[in-house]
């Protein structure tokens, strides 16, 4: 007879509030899960009635990690609405802070988020265990600190155009609040190549930004690695081969379906903002990936529901068309009945369909070989990567690390093309009207949607990626992301779930420094994690 069992794992992570999960198991294997956003935050009903720039001041406090992301959709939504002009130098800066602030998070996520799991007892009988703890141990790992301590290179970077990270508001509708000087420009060179030279190339690649560029296909990859000492033993290269040999590319399938906005706004051709302008004027690429093909990203295919949320009853809608959210009475995990009511996440859809959004979407979108422009981004590695090892823990964090040589390449590039005596803001006139802006997070597609009535807010909503991730079941009882692709995982020790953890954190759930494992009828703690 199979043996049941029901885990319920209180906090996993906190993105908007604390991430609570319920799994159901048989035999060790979770045949089904339920995720529960257990704060609520009520960013929405803030703005209501505000200043239309009151997003530029409140928005980017939504997270301590994505403000500017924040900050890049505030802007851009008043953009749109206001049909503002923006000079190439604000998009050149604006582009900077948003790569600045998402290359900053790999470094930083990788060691002190994810990599610390594969040092768990359970792959201690691995053969690659010992030099993984030796490395990515937390706090020990001799990788550890020398990578969390590179990640603040990049904000500092961020920090000498915005003022200040987090919580900048150096970002407006018609451009940027900054005029940097020749000297500003030439130290944010010499930050970024520091970053180069402490961790990117020396520690992580083991090799030039340039030779890990030249990587197109997974057979490419794998030939990289074994291409010397020097990239075998390279961070990304041990954690490659360790997270084959462990079997990371084994679980966390997903619903299969990918979403992203894109971002990066090219300086020649976004001059004049407009929501149907935004795809042919993007550098990373916009999109819905169904599984089987490629869809042109309209935002008028998303709506939310609330049917498996804690607000009042409405039919699914576009955010432009739902109405400001009222809180019912929520429920702790234990006490949740998950076929009703059971998150303050809503469950975003696009074109009705669950979709995971965050670096493996947009590293897709980029693999698209349709509809390219000679300004986009054009990169094959992971449509031919999720061809043959499919959607799982291994290639969705291989996908965020994959962007850091990237990004630094776009970075280096955009400083060499401020022009210093051109113009960096141009006043917008206000008016009424509805905006969208969007963005690619860190953890992926961000889009605020804004309504001004008589000079105030009359609507402003806020859809995060951790909001596509872990959103709940949808008014039909689809699962979202997390909560599929927890289906089918086997965990070998109930009382230290590390693969449940690990699924989570693949989608970059906001894990920080602790979970609790509870027995979900007993309510008793059985084991305490502690990075």
């Amino acid at each position: 007879m199979a043996t049941q069992k029901e885990l319920n794992i209180s906090p996993v992570g906190r993105v908007e509030g604390d991430l609570d999960v319920k799994v159901y198991m048989e035999d060790g294997v979770v045949t089904r899960a339920h995720t529960q956003a257990a704060m609520f935050r009520g960013f929405e009903k803030i703005m209501q009635g505000k200043d239309p720039q009151a997003g530029l001041i409140v928005t980017p406090r939504i997270c301590g990690i994505c403000g500017g992301s924040h900050l890049y959709c505030a802007s851009s939504a008043l953009d749109t609405a206001w049909k503002t002009t923006l000079p190439p130098n604000a998009l050149l800066l604006r582009a900077i802070g948003q790569a600045t602030e998402t290359i900053q998070s790999i470094p930083r996520w990788f060691y002190a988020i994810f990599a610390t799991d594969m040092a768990n007892k359970k792959f201690a009988n691995k053969p690659l265990y010992d030099e993984v703890v030796k490395r990515f141990a937390a706090y020990v790992g001799t990788s550890f600190q020398q990578g969390v301590s590179a990640s603040g290179r990049p904000v500092e970077v961020y920090a000498l155009f915005g003022g200040q990270w987090p919580h900048s508001s150096y970002m407006v509708p018609g451009g940027v609040m900054c005029a940097p000087t020749l000297k500003d420009i030439t130290r944010a060179h010499a930050i970024m190549n520091q970053f180069r030279k402490d961790w990117l190339e020396s520690l992580w690649l083991g090799c030039s930004i340039e030779r890990y560029m030249q990587i197109k296909t997974w057979d490419d990859l794998m030939a990289w690695v074994e291409e010397n000492d020097s990239q075998r033993n390279s961070d990304l290269g041990l954690f490659i081969r360790a997270s084959l040999e462990f079997g990371l590319h084994k679980f966390g399938q997903g619903v299969g379906k990918f979403i992203a906005y894109g971002t990066y706004l090219h300086k020649d051709h976004y001059q004049k903002p407009t929501v149907e302008g935004r795809n042919a004027a993007l550098i990373s690429r916009s999109g819905f990936f169904d599984g089987k093909k490629y869809h042109v990203f309209d935002h008028l295919s998303i709506k939310e529901h609330v049917g498996h949320a804690w607000y009042a009853d409405v039919p699914a809608a576009h955010p432009w068309d739902e109405p400001m959210p009222t809180p019912l009475q929520s429920h702790t995990l234990a006490d949740s009945n998950f076929n009703e009511k059971y998150s303050w996440s809503k469950a975003p859809r696009y074109m009705d369909m669950a979709a995971e959004a965050g670096p493996l979407a947009r590293v897709l979108m980029n693999a698209n070989p349709d509809n390219l422009l000679p300004h986009q981004v054009f990169d094959p590695l992971f449509g031919d990567v999720i061809e043959k090892l499919g959607t799982n823990v291994f290639t969705r964090t291989l996908a965020r690390v994959h962007e850091a040589a990237r990004l630094y390449t776009q970075i280096d590039e955009w400083l060499r093309q401020v022009d210093l005596n051109d113009e960096f803001y141009i006043k917008p006139e206000e008016r009424d009207g509805k905006g969208f802006g969007a963005t690619e997070a860190a953890r992926g597609a961000l889009a605020h949607w804004i309504e001004i009535e008589d000079g105030v807010i009359k609507n402003y909503q806020v859809m995060a990626p951790t909001t596509w991730n872990v959103g709940p079941n949808d008014d039909r009882g689809n699962p979202g992301p997390i909560e599929a692709a927890l289906e089918g995982t086997e965990i070998e020790d109930p009382h230290d779930p590390v693969e449940v953890g690990m699924v989570a954190r693949s989608f970059d759930s906001c894990l920080v420094c602790t979970v609790h494992a509870h027995d979900g009828k007993s309510g008793k703690e059985m084991a305490k994690f502690k990075l």
